[in-house]
């Protein structure tokens, strides 16, 4: 479901150039899925991500993370293991530390940099849609969908994209220090110094839902869609 909504943004022109490259390498590793119970109204925070990372609000009450590790196209190991080592040594570890609190962390074996040595990663990872999202994310685009509670976003590098309930009002701050700021809810776009960036804000509404987007470099696009665009439930 999450790659048809994302199909869609691409189709609209809304998507960046960096998607191409989510299917540009070959497949390393087969997927790996776990779920775990997660009660509604928690916290959920994704830690220190690289690559592609999708969530998507549903209706149970558990969370889902798919994740695929890939090397990138056209990469030639110097020796035949070497590729596993890199795939083995970037690990994503979900860690719930009540039913209302759960973190899903990106760390490299002996990496102090945090980076993940030319290792692509997709997640995909489906949440009770009234979760709290936070997202600390490094180079690469972030899609999400079908929530309804506060969402924060950072990011370094490449995009945000937010699909948002068109029947509902949002507090939204949404800044980049070199890209644009792209919403179809009414606010306030301001240039930023030396017009290299966008801050878009809109009109506090009592009790909405508080949006906060920051990337450093690449662009915000914030799309309001109906309701039920979204997935009830997950057809496997």
């Amino acid at each position: 479901m999450i790659r048809k909504l994302v199909s869609g943004v691409i189709a609209l022109g809304v998507a960046s150039p960096l998607l191409a490259q989510v299917f540009a390498p070959q497949r390393s590793k087969p997927p790996h899925t776990e779920r775990m119970d997660f009660a509604p109204g928690g916290t959920i925070r994704i830690e220190d991500s690289h690559g592609d990372v999708y969530v998507e609000g549903w209706d149970q009450p558990e969370v889902e993370v798919t994740i695929l590790k890939l090397m990138p196209y056209g990469y030639k190991p110097k020796q035949p293991e070497e590729a596993t080592k890199h795939l083995e040594d970037v690990r994503i570890v979900s860690e719930r530390k009540s039913l209302t609190e759960l973190t899903i962390a990106t760390t490299v074996a002996g990496n102090r940099r945090k980076t993940t040595e030319g290792v692509m990663i997709e997640y995909e990872i489906h949440v009770p849609r009234d979760s709290k999202l936070v997202i600390h994310h490094g180079v690469g685009s972030v899609f999400v969908l079908g929530m309804t509670s506060d969402i924060e976003v950072a990011g370094r590098r490449g995009d945000i994209q937010l699909m948002l309930s068109d029947r509902r009002a949002y507090s939204i701050d949404a800044t980049t220090r070199l890209g644009t700021v792209m919403s179809d809810f009414d606010g306030t776009t301001n240039l930023r110094r030396y017009r290299l960036g966008e801050r878009y804000t809109t009109a506090s509404a009592p009790a909405s839902p508080q949006i906060r987007l920051r990337m450093g470099i690449g662009g915000i696009a914030i799309k309001a869609v109906p309701p039920e665009a979204y997935s009830t439930e997950i057809v496997k």
